[in-house]
């Protein structure tokens, strides 16, 4: 492995002080033609690598302002991982000039939403992290910053045919044919199946309508079990008693439903109004590692969640920018994230993964 050449050690090679190479390297104050030249010259002998971080921020003086635009996470303890991540990304690129903006919505206020968004707008930021769960709101925000020349990167939903920089988050779709085929471990032939959306404005939350297609075309395919797939939105979702007395009753009128697939990270909402009894007939696959999730996964009474990785959509999306924004790096159109498998076993491993994740960039 070669060994990394510094300053310094150009600096002692030429016979020059540090601070001689390092006005050489930057092109900036008073250096004699000859000493130029035979700094250059050496620096090419010992196969010098400029950081081009460093000479980026050198000729740029500016501070650049990102727009962080999210679920309020204190309505909906997921989006508190996304944030989590943010955070820490915003935390390893300070120092190069980069500020972090952060803007919270009610997630099911389309028009708050929107509005935050033009007040977003207007500060003219130099880019954009957002989370477009509200599509014709998010497309105006897009088309906007087109016009504005503000690049975006959209995570956690998927908004296709656009001039975002990037999308940051899981398949959708193959998220709910994954979803389907751990489920259909613990199915019989002639059961049934469902997809429950607990969730509002489902027509346009094309991410959950992606994983519902995903999930139905695996029991669709050839050769598979005989299971009938039913779908169902239940939007009071944060009224226990409203959602038992909806499940007792659903459950009562089809018999051989057998397997939930919740599409979101509510799952503990679902499982918790049903008793010991009930469950013991259920098998339940959800999303996302928060704290109900995975209290309920080590209670055996949801049996997989798949991770989306969440936090690292947030930690992603800002090294993004900024790989566009300070390096001119070519950005991929699309990063789709590991969709991690959770069971018991392995949950407490899944937790302490965000800590790997360098604190420098790279």
């Amino acid at each position: 492995m070669q060994q990394r050449i510094r300053i310094k050690d150009i600096a002692a090679q030429t016979g020059v002080s540090i601070g001689t190479v390092d006005r050489v390297l930057h092109n900036r104050g008073h250096v004699a033609p000859e000493v130029r030249i035979r700094v250059l010259r050496v620096m090419e002998e010992m196969g010098y690598q400029p950081n081009m971080v460093a000479r980026s921020l050198a000729n740029n003086k500016k501070t650049f302002r990102i727009a962080v635009i999210l679920p309020d996470y204190r309505l909906d303890p997921y989006w508190e991982q996304p944030k989590e991540g943010v955070e820490r990304a915003a935390e390893s690129v300070g120092h190069y000039g980069v500020q972090v903006e952060y803007h919270f919505f009610p997630l099911f206020e389309p028009k708050t939403y929107l509005q935050i968004l033009r007040e977003v707008v207007e500060t003219l930021p130099d880019a954009v992290l957002f989370a477009p769960l509200f599509h014709d709101e998010s497309a105006w925000l897009l088309a906007e910053t087109t016009k504005l020349g503000i690049p975006k990167v959209m995570i956690n939903t998927q908004i296709e045919g656009t001039d975002a920089l990037s999308y940051i988050g899981q398949d959708s779709y193959q998220s709910g044919v994954l979803a389907g085929r751990l489920l259909n471990f613990g199915l019989n032939d002639g059961d049934h199946a469902m997809v429950l959306n607990l969730d509002k404005e489902v027509p346009g939350a094309r991410h959950l309508l992606a994983k519902q297609q995903g999930f139905k075309d695996f029991f669709n395919r050839p050769g598979g079990k005989n299971i009938e797939v039913h779908t169902a939105v239940f939007e009071a979702f944060d009224d226990p008693a409203e959602m038992k007395t909806w499940a007792m009753q659903l459950l009562q009128q089809h018999p051989k439903l057998k397997g939930f697939f919740i599409t979101n990270s509510r799952a503990y909402k679902f499982v918790e109004v049903l008793d010991h009894q009930t469950m013991e007939g259920i098998k339940v696959v959800g999303f996302d590692l928060i704290a109900p999730n995975l209290r309920l996964l080590e209670e055996n009474k949801i049996r997989f969640l798949i991770n989306q990785n969440a936090w690292r959509q947030g930690y992603l999306g800002i090294h993004t920018l900024v790989n566009h924004l300070i390096l001119r790096k070519d950005i991929p159109v699309q990063q789709y994230l590991p969709l991690d498998i959770i069971v018991r076993e392995n949950a407490s491993y899944y937790l302490e993964r965000p800590v790997e994740l360098p604190l420098a960039m790279l």
